[in-house]
């Protein structure tokens, strides 16, 4: 299925072999073989993936277990090139496809099946989404100073809300906001340093203990980069001019910059852009907002969040987008007997 700018291969929990029903290495292999990972030569030629962070994704849907819920949702980031599959996180662009799978799949109740139309995704308490939990701000900042070995000290929105996210001044690392895949993905040296940042906000999180388990978590956090407004050609050739957006941003997932933008950090970018002095709100503008449009890699895309002060912490009760989804195929997948 696609949903948003990603693409997944979606199953219903009890459609899996029975050993693959349970969380575990038996469901880790299984859904390896089915995607084509790891591959020493990134191209997932031998499954179903499409070799990039956006296209090496598994979800497995099942009626639900709790009262005023319709199905249960989980999501599982594939690495390309190692054995090894990231649970820790969301993925808000395939969000979008969980509704038109599970109504195609019969999980969801007649009376409540809409008709065509947007699909727009409300991502509730956004702040406890995950595994992890916790305040929306780690260290109780809305801004950190966050020193990184060999590589500088740099001012830091660390937030978590939607994913965790390391949001950073795009000028104070070298960059404007205006950059496309290439400009970053062809360049070692940057992505190593990117890396880096990535593991030492990590620790600062409280997401891992020490940089060495950064390697075994490549899904979260994410970490990306803002600048204000500025005129720049999208990758599709599109013009987007300084007057199209609020503010530009950059992201970066699996260790690659993103094509677009990844729906879980789109909910970080417009939860952060709802609290006043996070980097993502002055690069806005700065002061109290409800919505924010930003300029990303392939375009624009509108994002909202409703933000409170509640008892000197700052509570987002809701982040809103749109995105649209269809079904790409339907059939059966083929893995060896003996991968799982």
């Amino acid at each position: 299925m696609r949903g948003g700018t990603s693409k997944g291969v979606f199953f219903k929990l009890d459609d899996l072999p029975e050993r693959a029903q349970i969380a575990g290495q038996s469901r880790d292999q299984l859904l390896l073989r089915v995607i084509g990972s790891p591959d020493p030569y990134g191209k997932q030629i031998d499954g179903m993936g499409g070799a990039t962070s956006s296209t090496s994704k598994t979800v497995i849907l099942a009626k639900s277990s709790q009262p005023n819920h319709d199905v249960d949702y989980l999501f599982g980031q594939v690495s390309i090139d190692k054995a090894f599959v990231d649970w820790s996180g969301n993925c808000g662009n395939l969000t979008a496809a969980v509704g038109s799978f599970a109504i195609s799949n019969g999980l969801v109740a007649a009376d409540r099946i809409p008709e065509n139309a947007e699909v727009q995704i409300e991502f509730l308490d956004p702040a406890d989404d995950g595994e992890d939990g916790g305040a929306m701000f780690p260290t109780g900042n809305v801004v950190d100073s966050l020193e990184v070995p060999e590589i500088g000290t740099f001012q830091a929105t660390l937030i978590n809300a939607g994913i965790p996210t390391i949001f950073l001044n795009a000028e104070e690392i070298g960059y404007n906001g205006t950059e496309l895949q290439d400009d970053i993905n062809s360049d070692i040296a940057a992505l190593a340093r990117f890396e880096k940042i990535r593991a030492y906000g990590a620790v600062k999180m409280g997401l891992i203990q020490d940089i060495s388990e950064a390697v075994n978590r490549q899904h979260t956090p994410k970490v990306a980069f803002v600048s204000q407004p500025k005129s720049y050609t999208a990758s599709s050739g599109k013009q987007v001019g300084e007057t199209d957006t609020d503010l530009l941003v950059r992201a970066l997932s699996m260790g690659k910059l993103h094509h677009a933008m990844m729906g879980t950090a789109a909910v970080a970018i417009g939860t952060a852009a709802a609290i006043p002095n996070t980097l993502v709100n002055l690069a806005a503008g700065g002061g109290e907002r409800e919505a924010v449009r930003f300029g990303h890699p392939s375009g624009t895309l509108r994002v909202g969040a409703q933000a409170l002060n509640e008892k000197g912490q700052w509570v987002v009760k809701k982040a809103i987008m749109s995105r649209s989804a269809r079904v790409l195929m339907e059939g059966w997948v083929r893995v060896p007997a003996d991968s799982f």
